[in-house]
């Protein structure tokens, strides 16, 4: 059986999926919180994944520069992981990029594996002074971050 996914743009209908989704994944530490407000407020940034009607996945493409977007919120629901809803919401996001002639888009991350397959290299996230001010200064790993920096250019 062949699953078939769409991706499309998020809208105020999804704030509750896109909550609980993030919120799982922020209360096992690999993710920050949004809070529904948040959600509602940058619900243009959020793309969702469906498997008919099914909500499985969710990514944002948040702009942090004129020449760079942060792909975060990057998420996929248990039981769909490892099926490449994750690549397909990448895909998506990175066309988004694309159209807005933004050249380079960054992620923060722990699947490492997962962004080199799509295309991106690790990279020293202290070349990102825009994430540090933006996120990094609200995180509570701010001053012991795990997560490791990967970027791919667009031009």
């Amino acid at each position: 059986m062949t699953l078939t996914v769409t991706c499309r743009r998020a809208d105020t209908r999804d704030v509750d999926a896109l909550y609980d989704l993030i919120q799982g994944y922020a209360e096992k530490g690999i993710m920050l919180p949004r809070s529904k407000e948040a959600l509602k407020r940058y619900i243009d940034t959020f793309v969702i994944a469906e498997a008919g009607d099914s909500f499985v996945g969710c990514g944002s493409l948040f702009k942090l520069g004129q020449d760079l977007v942060e792909i975060r919120s990057l998420g996929i629901t248990d039981g769909h992981k490892g099926l490449g809803i994750g690549s397909r919401i990448v895909d998506f996001l990175i066309e988004e990029a694309r159209s807005q002639r933004i050249p380079k888009v960054m992620a923060l991350t722990y699947e490492v594996a997962f962004f080199q397959k799509n295309g991106f290299t690790v990279v020293e996230k202290e070349i990102f002074p825009e994430k540090v001010w933006t996120d990094c200064i609200h995180c509570k790993k701010q001053h012991c971050c795990d997560e490791i920096a990967v970027l791919k250019r667009l031009d």
